[in-house]
């Protein structure tokens, strides 16, 4: 995964029997390979597990799955939907903000840093964890989606209540694959994809933050203050 991507201690018994695996170890000479042809890859060397680090394992209280990396420079730094301070908010960002202020009546910030949402139990999680510059998808298929899998089976293992926000396809795919995880006592939440090509087939108006908020107090966990400022 390059170095300065070391796993964090809440996450490495879970990842390590996948981490050994034939996969892994092909991403990681995949990825070398990439950069010693002079690629850019997004987010840079050591903000590629951000979203590990920064929610442990057993804080974790939601889950929000995205696809990819933003794919322009700059903007992705490891965890999924936000972007750096000071870059431009992203279409499928402005619209989850606009769901927000809809929902919970949040007034819509104007950055799209969400590491406060992962501080406070919000793992921010891409099905791939890196991308070529101007190139969407071009890492899925490597190898990550083994590590990522392990990550949501961990979070769906855990005997406290969570929330799985699951928008679009490819992330109800992805929670799917994981044995039970529907019919558990999480609460699993989908919606269409926040992107414009598809907000205004469900995904506005799903009310997903005040839900999940709901669903957490009664389960004594605590509601997630969504604020951005």
């Amino acid at each position: 995964m390059g170095s300065g991507d070391a796993v964090p201690d809440s996450w490495r018994t879970v990842l390590e029997p996948v981490l050994a695996s034939a996969k892994s170890r092909a991403l990681g000479g995949f990825l070398k390979a990439e950069e010693a042809a002079g690629k850019a890859i997004y987010p840079p060397r050591g903000t590629r597990l951000a979203a590990l680090e920064l929610t442990p394992l057993g804080s974790v209280k939601v889950v929000i799955l995205g696809q990819d990396p933003y794919h322009g420079f700059g903007q992705a730094h490891g965890l999924s939907f936000s972007v750096q301070d000071g870059v431009r908010v992203p279409p499928s960002l402005v619209n989850i903000f606009k769901e927000l202020e809809a929902d919970l009546g949040l007034p819509r910030p104007t950055t799209g840093e969400l590491s406060s949402w992962a501080r406070q139990g919000v793992l921010l999680l891409n099905n791939a964890l890196t991308v070529e510059d101007g190139k969407p998808a071009s890492h899925q298929g490597k190898g990550w989606e083994e590590i990522t899998d392990a990550v949501v089976a961990a979070v769906a293992a855990k005997a406290e209540p969570c929330v799985f926000m699951l928008w679009g396809n490819h992330a109800k795919k992805k929670a799917a694959s994981v044995p039970g995880l529907m019919d558990s006592h999480h609460l699993v939440l989908t919606a269409p994809h926040p992107s414009p090509l598809s907000a205004h087939t469900g995904w506005f108006g799903s009310g997903h933050f005040g839900k999940a908020n709901v669903f957490l107090e009664a389960q004594g966990r605590g509601a997630v203050d969504w604020t951005i400022s």
